[in-house]
């Protein structure tokens, strides 16, 4: 006992408490090690990689090309909404329809003028004149709302109920 109280014995003393302290600093160091390993390779995905900036850079390689092939759709979808647009800019949009009786004959309204237009207003009106013994057809060109042609007031009725379903004066 008496060498552990001398110098000598003091300072072995002394290294075996650091020589237990740097040990359990050691084990405590591979424990989070170990952990951290198990993180990364949690993190990259086990792709064999074992470098977060190397994975980093790869990430943003396949986001930088997930962004251009967006890019590339949106552009793509853009041109296909134009032509979408342009097509439906010349379908019908609007219609309107009157029924009068042309000749006054007491008849029952046969004869017909219906108004078929576009999104700028343009088509055409066609009337449908009945007679007791004949009908006969008429079409006349629409260009915004207004007749290449004199429309009578039954065709231009049925282009103010095309343009104007909702209009209170419609019969």
């Amino acid at each position: 006992m008496d060498d552990l109280t001398s110098t000598p014995g003091l300072v072995a003393l002394g290294a075996c408490a650091l020589g237990l302290v740097a040990l359990v600093v050691a084990i405590v160091a591979v424990v989070r090690l170990r952990r951290l390993r198990a993180d990364q390779r949690r993190l990259l995905g086990g792709h064999g990689e074992t470098d977060l900036v190397a994975h980093a850079a790869a990430m943003d390689r396949d986001f930088q090309a997930l962004h251009a092939y967006v890019e590339d759709v949106v552009a793509r979808l853009h041109g296909r909404l134009e032509v979408a647009e342009q097509r439906l800019d010349g379908a019908l949009a609007y219609r309107g329809l009157v029924r009068y009786d042309a000749y006054n004959e007491m008849s029952g309204r046969q004869s017909t003028t219906i108004a078929l237009l576009d999104a700028s207003r343009s088509g055409v009106v066609l009337s449908s004149i009945h007679h007791r013994d004949q009908a006969r057809m008429y079409v006349k060109q629409i260009h915004q709302g207004e007749g290449e042609l004199q429309l009578s007031p039954e065709e231009e009725e049925a282009v103010r109920v095309a343009v104007n379903p909702a209009d209170p004066a419609t019969p």
